[in-house]
């Protein structure tokens, strides 16, 4: 236990450290990139004077340490500064677009990975049969599919031809929680696509691995039943690797929507980027890469710990 403690100290200090980097890139990529924020505010044509007053007004013409350390204090107490596009405070606007894509995320979090674990432990109790070979090409091929191919795939098949699921994935406040998820249903088919191959192929070598372990022959030799020997023995250890790969989805599947948030009009955190990054509101773009990224970081975190609690080996140290 005292190993087990000291080592998830140690991930919570790397996290906190990966943190504060992350706010340092996301800061000096917003403010010092553009150039000067005035001037990417009003145009290259803006009068220097009006240039130089919304730079004061903005505190753009401060040290960048100062600015920094300002940005980041107001930015841990929940104030994420105020949008250059509406005038108004970003944080509703980060938290709105963020439970939108939260949404979205578990939707497709729910379908991938029962079926991506199903399919990868089924593989892997088949080793060179063909619904391993089946299973493990179909994974490998549905990956390098690009989610604006299979978007669009998707969208001619279930929405043109069959009309089965609506076209846009727009939700009007007050909608039900039932049309709701008939609305993301389409767009979360592509990061299941795109997912099912990876966690997949985890689950299966984990299985393997697992199946070939000398408890698992001790309790084959013992008579137990395969369905038992599966659930009680192998699943526990063969799926702690597969819990890491699916956390370290968890952002991908949060703030990597841009293209799929763009295809079915749907109001995330991706397009709210993309939004912020064309309008130059540098601002509501500095919020919405560091809320993913730490939550990012949180999920992978939470894995990390997840994983070192179930592993007995390490419980044992």
């Amino acid at each position: 236990m005292p190993h087990l403690a000291r080592q998830i100290g140690q991930r919570l200090g790397l996290s906190l450290l990966t943190l504060l980097l992350l706010s340092i890139v996301v800061f000096a990529g917003a403010q010092v990139l553009p150039g000067n924020v005035g001037r990417a505010i009003l145009g290259p044509l803006a009068d220097p004077a009006a240039v130089a007053a919304i730079n004061h007004e903005l505190g753009a013409d401060q040290p960048l340490v100062l600015r920094y350390l300002g940005w980041i204090g107001k930015f841990l107490l929940g104030d994420m500064g105020q949008s250059y596009v509406f005038r108004s405070p970003v944080a509703p606007f980060v938290g709105a677009a963020l439970l939108n894509s939260l949404k979205l995320a578990a939707v497709a979090f729910v379908i991938v990975v029962p079926l991506s674990i199903g399919a990868g432990v089924y593989a892997a109790t088949r080793v060179g049969r063909w619904q391993d070979r089946t299973i493990s090409i179909a994974g490998l091929s549905l990956t390098v599919v690009p989610e604006f191919v299979s978007a669009i795939a998707l969208i001619l098949l279930f929405g043109v031809w069959l009309r089965w699921l609506p076209i846009s994935a727009a939700i009007r406040p007050g909608t039900d929680w039932l049309e709701q998820l008939r609305r993301l249903i389409m767009p979360a088919l592509p990061l299941v696509i795109v997912l099912f191959g990876y966690i997949a192929r985890m689950a299966r070598a984990g299985t393997v691995a697992a199946l070939e372990a000398d408890y698992t022959r001790t309790a084959v030799l013992k008579g137990l039943p395969q369905r038992t020997v599966i659930f009680r023995h192998v699943l526990r250890n063969a799926l702690l690797p597969t819990i890491t790969v699916v956390a370290s989805q968890i952002g991908y599947m949060i703030g990597g929507l841009v293209v799929v948030e763009t295809l079915f009009r749907y109001q995330g955190i991706g397009s709210l980027i993309l939004m912020a990054a064309r309008g130059k509101d540098l601002p509501m773009l500095e919020a919405g890469i560091l809320v993913v990224g730490a939550l990012f970081v949180l999920a992978t975190l939470a894995a990390d710990m997840l994983q070192a609690g179930l592993d007995p080996r390490q419980r044992a140290r």
